[in-house]
């Protein structure tokens, strides 16, 4: 309602204390939509709410005392639909609007049927009166806060939102831009890197080339001096050439000089070896000048691409540098504009916890509010709830009243007059009839007047005595004769089970005799064979059975008491690895003398026994072997030579197992 309203400014307390919890609630056009929309609230337990009604003149308007000058009716200072406008004047009947409270009082005292409201929210009436502190802000006004403070809080939620947005793109700038420099300085320092090691390399080759161009200088004077030798011997050569052929075109005048002959021919040899030399040296200083001509080049060409690697360089620590700079300008704008952020983070927080703290307060007041209609309600809701239940109950009522009716046409074709004349409560009970089997009293029986709760109570004795009769079976003797017949028959096998159980107790009481006799005669013989055995395995120690209950021989156990020579123990658990078995042993061959077998098969029981025990054990063996036959699987070499065959199983070559067989016995004899 509150917000269809047009108030005067400066009247919005007075008409917003006038309409009360009515400017909270909400408008419709007819009785039937409110009708409905209540219904709907019912139906899907949705709490309740206030509806105003609008609609045409329906409401009686005339009437109206008129008002001195200093006050005003309030209904003429809001401005709303005209479908709602005639409910209002309702609500607004006789409430005037003035500027304090002396002018209430005089107001109220001039006429006591109109209701003064001042401008800060007080109502004043003849029998009533409500105010206060006009620190406390209107309905109106706080729902025009709090929704201002909502807008306030959209608006300041999106900025924040963008401001946020905004920060994270200018820190994944600078973040970028800092990757940005810390690679530019990387690479700076990567260059610098270069430039040293280039400069470093250009002293060296500068050094080489230096060394190369005076090696050269070197050869080239070497080159001169050779070509210079190299001519000298060449006309030496063609002198000598030339005097020859002269010495051989002159004619012969005796016998030539061999003195001479032979000078010529060392100096020929001198000639042709400087001859040779020359060419050497010649041709290693071409060799070494195109190598020197080659490593000039080289190096020209690695000057060539080192200038050409210091420009890059250069250029690249240049656009470093400034790309430097243009990071530490957008990191400081970063920096302005976090700073920003967060006062303007701060100021929204601060607004909204205020309109929190606004919307908290009116949510109290809401709910007070909530709280006292709902009790209300309750109320009503109960009064409704027991006018419905008596409402029900009648019904019910009736309706048993017509059943009743119903059923006595239809089962004793009595109506109801007639039912009322002749079993009315104004009728005398007729006694009951005598059980079976009960006599007629002294004196008999009369009729007495109608008791409602004793007859209540006879009723529900005879429906439950009918119920668990039940009804009438037409085959009840047929079903009688074939129980009869099925109970003689199970009597018949019950007593041929329980002959059978009796039997079996017998025969089970025969068998425990016969195995109390048989094991009682069998303990004994094991038991004296054992301390035989031990003796004579355990040469000066003792062992023994013992019976664990000698009273139930069917339940007992049998322990072994073994006291080696030169020990008190007699718990198998506390002797040794050998000994244990050795025990062990000494009782399997008392139960081979107490019950002999055919033959007996042994898996290697000597295993764990020493020479002098397994001469005793052997003994045993032949002693076993008189009245039995013994396979032993062994490793033992002694036990192998007391037998009579040995059966061995070896692999052959080709991966197969082979059995071998030999008789000792036969083998000794041939």
């Amino acid at each position: 309602v509150a917000a269809i309203l047009t108030i005067e400014p400066g009247a919005e307390a007075a008409v917003a204390a006038a309409l009360g919890s009515a400017a909270d609630a909400v408008a419709v056009d007819s009785v039937d939509s409110a009708v409905a929309a209540l219904n709907q609230l019912k139906r899907d337990d949705a709490g309740r709410a206030g509806i105003l009604v609008g609609g045409g003149e329906r409401y009686g308007s005339t009437g109206w005392p008129s008002l001195p000058a200093y006050a005003t009716y309030a209904v003429d200072l809001v401005q709303a639909p005209e479908q709602v406008r005639p409910a209002l004047r309702l609500l607004l009947e006789r409430v005037a609007v003035v500027a304090g409270l002396d002018e209430a009082r005089s107001l109220v005292a001039i006429e006591a049927t109109v209701t003064a409201v001042t401008r800060d929210g007080d109502l004043l009436g003849a029998a009533f009166a409500q105010g206060g502190s006009s620190h406390v802000p209107s309905f109106l006004e706080i729902q025009a806060a709090v929704d201002e403070a909502k807008e306030h809080l959209v608006a300041t939620t999106h900025r924040s939102e963008r401001l946020r947005f905004s920060l994270t793109q200018a820190t994944a700038a600078e973040q970028e831009s800092q990757d940005r420099v810390d690679g530019a300085l990387v690479r700076l320092h990567e260059s610098d890197a270069r430039l040293s090691a280039v400069a470093e390399q250009l002293g060296q080759l500068g050094s080489a080339a230096r060394s190369a161009a005076a090696e050269a200088d070197r050869l080239r004077t070497a080159i001169a001096a050779a070509v210079h030798r190299y001519d000298e011997a060449q006309s030496t050569l063609d002198e000598l050439q030339g005097r020859l052929v002269a010495a051989q075109e002159a004619p012969e005048v005796g016998e030539p000089d061999t003195a001479a002959r032979d000078q010529c021919a060392a100096e020929l040899i001198v000639t042709r070896e400087a001859e040779t030399e020359a060419r050497l040296a010649v041709r290693t200083g071409e060799e070494r000048a195109r190598a020197l001509h080659g490593r000039a080049d080289q190096l020209e060409r690695a000057a060539h691409d080192e200038r050409v690697a210091r420009e890059q360089a250069r250029q690249l620590a240049a656009r470093a540098e400034r790309e430097a700079k243009v990071a530490r300008a957008v990191l400081r704008a970063c920096d302005v504009v976090a700073s920003r952020l967060d006062r303007s983070l701060q100021l929204a927080t601060a607004a909204r916890a205020a309109a929190d703290h606004g919307r908290t307060v009116l949510e109290a007041e809401l709910l007070d509010v909530r709280a006292s209609s709902r009790g209300i309600a309750g109320e009503l809701e109960q009064l409704t709830d027991s006018v419905h239940r008596d409402e029900v109950a009648r019904t019910e009522q009736r309706l048993r009243i017509e059943q009743i009716e119903a059923r006595a046409m239809e089962e004793f074709g009595v109506d109801l007059d007639a039912l009322i004349a002749e079993y009315g409560p104004d009728q005398l009970v007729p006694p009951l009839p005598l059980a079976p089997g009960e006599e007629e009293s002294d004196p008999p029986r009369e009729s007495v007047p109608f008791v409602r709760a004793e007859q209540e109570k006879q009723l529900k004795g005879a429906e439950r005595n009918l119920a668990i009769l039940g009804k009438v079976n037409p085959l009840a003797l047929e079903e009688f004769s074939a129980t009869e017949e099925r109970h003689q028959f199970l009597t018949e096998q019950l007593e041929d089970l329980k002959k059978t159980k009796r039997d079996l107790y017998e025969i089970v009481r025969e068998v425990d005799l016969r195995v109390e006799q048989v094991f009682t005669e069998a303990y004994r013989d094991v038991a004296r064979e054992f301390v035989d055995v031990f003796a004579r395995l355990f040469p000066g120690g003792e062992g023994q059975l013992v019976l664990t209950d000698p009273s139930d021989m069917l339940a007992t156990g049998v322990d072994i008491e073994a006291r080696p020579p030169g020990k008190k123990i007699k718990r198998l658990s506390l002797l040794s690895g050998g000994e244990r078995s050795l025990t062990a042993v000494a009782f399997l061959i008392a139960l081979f003398k107490a019950r002999p077998s055919p033959f007996y098969v042994l898996d290697e029981v000597e295993a764990a026994l020493d020479d002098t025990n397994l001469g005793r054990l052997l003994d045993i063996y032949e002693e076993l072997r008189e009245n039995s036959q013994l396979i032993i699987i062994t490793h033992q070499k002694r036990t192998m030579e007391v037998a009579d065959a040995l059966y061995g199983v070896s692999m052959r070559g080709d991966g197969v197992s082979a059995v071998i067989s030999q008789r000792l016995r036969e083998a000794e004899s041939a």
